[in-house]
């Protein structure tokens, strides 16, 4: 059986590495794209596998990566959108946008537009790592920059709630045309991505708290299980997931019109930088 090419981002620490770790040794090959250049290649070098550098604050890096994921790879099977953090006080990116808000959903929104017909050629599976935080986030399309109400911790949610929106949207758009898609919670996990936020989020991850968290090999689970699954016999395409199972997201995650406004201002967004 020929391997399949995984794409991870975020893959240099966490549940993309530990789910890096697992692919590669089942024989996939795994492409690994992280931020820091020496936690990526580390972890690419470990596994003997192909890695990218790309900071998703700067639009521009991402049009580079895809440029360069696209010449590469004429297959891709699956895209994981896992890349993503909470960060601090509100800020803007190089592109204009807040930083939230880019680099956990118009970054991958970009990348995976941009690859869009590599990956619709190969069937792929676009997975894409939300969080339980969508519960308290707020979509509003007027203000996705946050300029008239912003908290470090709401921004983070409304960034994953963008995630499942992105999931349902793309799945409306292009699931005839051979790509299925799948948003999920993978739990908290003893990782550390919150490590540059102010977020209070943060002490949980520096205290004793953090010893009952889940392992990133326990919180890759569903990540791996939608990976390896069929969708329409294993799950469900364009749905949200937890601990393998169907969950319940925000109320706005079900809403078809923001979903397809998310996608438009989206595309705006990204056009403009």
């Amino acid at each position: 059986m020929t391997p399949r090419t995984i794409v991870i981002t975020g893959a240099s620490d966490g549940i993309g590495a530990a789910a890096a770790r697992t692919l590669a040794k089942a024989g996939d090959q795994v492409v690994i794209v992280g931020r820091s250049e020496e936690k990526t290649r580390a972890i690419a070098k470990e596994l003997d596998a192909d890695y990218f550098i790309s900071d998703f604050s700067e639009l521009a890096q991402v049009r580079t990566l895809a440029a360069q994921l696209e010449s590469d790879y004429p297959r891709i099977d699956v895209l994981a959108n896992n890349a993503g953090g909470i960060m601090g006080k509100r800020t803007l990116t190089v592109d204009g946008n807040e930083a939230t808000f880019q680099i956990n959903h118009l970054a991958p929104f970009l990348l995976t537009t941009l690859l869009k017909d590599t990956l619709a050629g190969s069937n792929a599976k676009v997975i894409n790592t939300s969080s339980g935080a969508n519960s308290f986030g707020k979509l509003d399309l007027f203000d996705l920059n946050a300029e008239h109400s912003y908290s470090t911790n709401r921004a983070y949610g409304t960034g994953k709630l963008a995630n499942i929106l992105f999931t349902s949207e793309l799945h409306r758009r292009y699931g005839g045309q051979g790509i299925t898609t799948a948003a999920f919670h993978p739990g908290v996990v003893r990782t550390n991505f919150a490590a540059e936020s102010t977020s209070p989020f943060r002490h949980a991850y520096t205290t004793l708290l953090n010893r009952f968290m889940l392992t990133p090999d326990q919180g890759a689970d569903t990540l791996l299980w939608l990976i390896n699954g069929t969708a329409g016999k294993d799950w469900i395409s364009g749905a949200y997931y937890y601990k393998r199972a169907l969950a319940k997201a925000n109320a706005q995650a079900y809403d078809a019109e923001l979903a397809r406004g998310l996608w438009e201002k989206s595309e705006e967004l990204v056009k403009a930088a």
